[in-house]
């Protein structure tokens, strides 16, 4: 018997065997798979596990925030064009343009000859109060010399901008001076003004440019319709041209004060967010003011908006090339550091049902920037019939045909004049050498410039400089050689752009659009059309309706 009780404890070593095996397999498997199961298995959130287990087991040392930093761009980057992650220290200067304002010491400046040139004071700001003007170079920021071929328009804004109530100080080199002046400048509250003109374009109609949307557009808009009301305009043009949009809410505002009461101005809706409908108060006091609206492919959002509403309640004529066609509604979400996302939640559609977003694909964000370039290249910017409209039909509130699919178009379609334009001309602009050849006239002409008292006695005088001579001698110094018959056939571009940059640089922006729409077509043809009385669209014949190009063309 007691041969076979050692087999009697075979079964249990077995199971020993087997037990004490298990565990060191799994010992080992949680030593070199890096918890794999446990850490996978914890939560449903594959990218939260993801970066732990970069974090807890890569071979190398990684800087997470780096790395989460430059991933949500990406990741936006696949929902849609317009979803964007604002890192931190770039959040406050994203929201400059929104805001209206921003802190700083009030000046405008170009970088030239590697020199900070100041183009303008603005009017109450820090600058004009120590007495900064037009035409002063900058070449010391805070005791230390800031010129050099390093110096860039980013680092000069870091330097120049600041917090309220903190000081910089600044070294100007001013033209008459030997020595440098010394200022000490207290930074506030610079204001960016959205509505940059509104003047009488003729005696009985008003000209507003709007040039963003921001949290003060609304108050100026105000401003300068009260100002043309004292003056007498029966009629008005808004300027929404190169508008790339702004605050939705503010558009609204717009909208309203042009107007009858129960309008639909415009509404949204998205996956989680309720169609929501806003609709005018009657409270606005030009419901009936003869109005021409103006927009071209930089036109965007919520100048889509406004221009939208305008033309789908047959409340005034729009009038120019096809917007941009941004109709997504981005609602801003702040995070604890500071940054921002601004997230797609919605859709806005134009009171006939229209949504004006252009098609995108997800992740292909490049062709979606190369839209406006590649309408440039199959003619549309020069021919309504290049015009590619593929989305659905909707009507107006008196029938009139409007499309979606992609941007506003025109009730009148004015092509782009390219019949002057040469290579030269193209050469002398994106050199930079107009611009400079501006600067150079205006600081060595300034008093002169200044003492004039309009617009028209600023053109004679300048047209009595042999300006165009001057400026090919200026370029040819610098590179660009001398062609005297392209000179000769684009002279209008170059005495229309070198003019208007030396008006902007010695007066202000006012003067600046009242000089570019003498001669504009654009708004040629807006005068026109409330000359004539024709500002509000009609029912169509056989409730047909075609947007007609220009016939001065």
């Amino acid at each position: 018997m007691s041969s076979q009780k050692p087999n009697r404890y075979v079964p249990l070593l077995l199971s020993l065997c087997i037990v004490i095996g298990i565990l060191i397999g799994m010992f080992y498997t949680n030593q070199y798979s890096g918890n794999r199961l446990s850490i996978i298995n914890t939560t449903s959130n594959k990218i939260n596990d993801l970066l732990r287990i970069i974090d807890d087991h890569y071979v190398d040392t990684v800087n997470m925030t780096n790395l989460i930093e430059d991933a949500m761009p990406q990741i936006l980057s696949d929902l849609d064009p317009h979803s964007v992650y604002i890192k931190a220290k770039d959040a406050e200067e994203s929201m400059t343009d929104i805001k209206g304002s921003f802190s700083g010491i009030g000046v405008s400046f170009t970088i030239q000859e590697d020199t900070i040139h100041i183009i303008n004071v603005i009017k109450g700001g820090p600058s004009e109060k120590v007495g900064l003007l037009a035409g002063d170079r900058i070449v010391t920021i805070d005791g230390e010399e800031f010129v050099g071929k390093e110096i860039t328009s980013e680092e000069s804004m870091k330097r120049l901008k600041g917090e309220k109530g903190t000081e910089v100080k600044l070294g100007i080199k001013r033209m008459g001076e030997k020595e440098l002046l010394d200022f000490t400048i207290i930074r506030g509250d610079i204001p960016i003004h959205s509505v940059e003109a509104s003047y009488m374009i003729t005696p009985e109609l008003g000209y507003i440019k709007v040039t963003k949307f921001s949290e003060t557009t609304y108050p100026e808009m105000l401003v300068a319709l009260a100002r043309l009301g004292q003056e007498g305009f029966k009629g008005l043009i808004i300027d929404l041209r190169g508008n790339g949009g702004g605050i939705m809410q503010t558009a609204i505002q717009m909208a309203n004060i042009f107007l009858p009461k129960g309008k639909l101005i415009v509404y949204t809706e998205g996956r989680n967010s309720p169609r929501e409908e806003y609709i005018s108060d009657g409270r606005g006091a030009f419901a009936h003011l003869p109005l021409v609206v103006l927009i071209d492919e930089s036109s965007a959002s919520a100048s889509e908006i406004f221009a939208g509403a305008i033309q789908d309640n047959d409340r005034g004529t729009v009038i120019g090339r096809r917007s941009f066609g941004k109709g997504l509604v981005q609602q801003p979400i702040e995070f604890r550091d500071g940054s921002i996302l601004r997230l797609t939640i919605a859709r806005y559609y134009t009171p006939s049902g229209r949504c004006i977003q252009k098609p995108y694909e997800n992740g292909h964000n490049e062709e979606y920037e190369n839209d406006l370039m590649e309408r440039y290249e199959r003619g549309e910017f020069f021919s309504e019939d290049s015009i590619h409209q593929e989305g659905p039909q909707f009507k107006t509130l008196l029938g009139r045909s409007v499309y979606g699919g992609g941007g506003i178009m025109p009730d009148i379609f004015i092509p782009e004049d390219t019949s002057d334009i040469t290579s030269y001309y193209k050469e002398a602009v994106i050199s930079g050498l107009i611009h400079q050849y501006a600067l150079k006239f205006t600081d060595s002409h300034r008093k002169i410039l200044e003492e004039k008292e309009s617009v028209n006695d600023m053109i004679i005088y300048l047209k009595q400089q042999n300006i165009l001579a001057d400026f090919a001698k200026f370029a040819q110094e610098r590179g660009l050689r001398r062609r005297a018959l392209m000179l000769y056939q684009s002279r209008k571009l170059f005495e229309r752009n070198i003019f208007g940059n030396i008006i902007s640089n010695a007066k202000d922006s006012e003067w600046f659009y009242e000089y570019l729409n003498i001669d504009d077509r654009t708004v040629g043809r807006a005068i026109k059309i409330l000359e004539e009385g024709k500002s509000y669209p009609t029912a169509p014949q056989n409730n047909q309706s075609k947007t007609h190009q220009d016939e001065q063309d």
